[in-house]
């Protein structure tokens, strides 16, 4: 390397560790062998390494059959090819990106589907698929799903405006309530609502229950829970925690008003027309379920 420096030697060859940076001012010529196969980063290093003088340079990458090469692989030949000017290394870094699949998170080109879902869902699908990968888990978007446990009680939970008058602190608190990954969480943000705004309305008390409620169905594997002036239902994940002998135990003691609706959905006919006494009833419900999971 010293002697090609040196200029003793016209030609040298190596592999792409030049990449790393080696500074050659006299170089003006670089030929990469089945450029197909190296990444978008990698091409654009090793196509700095000539032309770093005022001489004029040449990078010719040779690829394989056009035929064979992978759509992706074709992309990053065709994003090298059309970065020349100045600022070249953040554009590359976006067409990085879009070839990986990240896309444009917030544009109108983006990739993948997070207009239909928002960007917060989508982030937190993210973080659970990263945090499934550092358990040596396979995530998938089954396994994402079923931790987005919904609630419906058929009773006001909401922030009332005269409660909070400002509407974009109010939708913080929201996203705030849904973000609480435990009790004590809820406990200090009541708390904290107390001391700003007052005692807390019904329709708050109802929405930091809910909350508590899917909290606990999450734990134990429960992913949908509904419940009307008539009765109701508990949908169970296909990896609940909840024992099957005591759903069956349920069943048996009560035919009328418990009862199966499918392979994971448990019905109760339970008449409650009162909508917090509704709510202790489920909260009850979950209750019973949470000592009879199985370890």
């Amino acid at each position: 390397m010293s002697d090609f420096y040196h200029q003793k030697y016209n030609v040298i060859v190596c592999t792409t560790i030049i990449e790393t940076g080696i500074d050659v001012p006299t170089a003006n010529t670089i030929i990469m062998d089945r450029a197909d196969k190296l990444g978008l980063a990698q091409l654009h290093q090793l196509r700095g390494r000539v032309g770093r003088s005022h001489h004029q340079a040449y990078a010719y990458l040779l690829t394989g059959n056009p035929k064979s090469l992978s759509k992706d692989a074709v992309k990053r030949l065709e994003a090298i090819e059309s970065l020349e000017d100045l600022g070249a290394g953040f554009a590359l870094a976006t067409h990085d990106l879009e070839i990986r699949g990240a896309g444009e998170l917030l544009g109108d080109d983006q990739s993948g589907q997070m207009q239909t879902i928002g960007f917060s869902l989508y982030m937190e699908m993210l973080e659970q698929a990263v945090n499934s990968l550092k358990e040596g888990k396979e995530p998938t978007l089954e396994n994402l799903l079923d931790q987005q446990t919904e609630v419906d009680l058929k009773l006001p939970a909401l922030l009332p405006d005269d409660y909070i008058h400002d509407v974009n602190v109010r939708l913080g608190i929201y996203k705030r309530i849904a973000s609480c990954a435990n009790l004590n969480d809820m406990d200090e943000l009541q708390v904290e609502l107390i001391d700003r705004f007052g005692l807390l309305p019904d329709a708050t008390k109802n929405l930091f229950s809910l909350q508590q409620l899917k909290l606990q169905a999450s734990n134990i594997g429960i992913k949908k829970i509904e419940a009307n002036p008539k009765g109701g239902y508990f949908e169970f994940s296909q990896h609940t925690k909840v024992n099957p002998s005591f759903i069956i135990g349920l069943i048996q003691s009560a035919p009328q008003v418990y009862k199966m609706d499918g392979a994971n959905k448990l019905r109760f006919a339970i008449s409650e027309a009162n909508a917090r006494e509704r709510l202790k009833m489920v909260t009850a419900m979950i209750a019973d379920f949470e000592k009879k999971v199985s370890h």
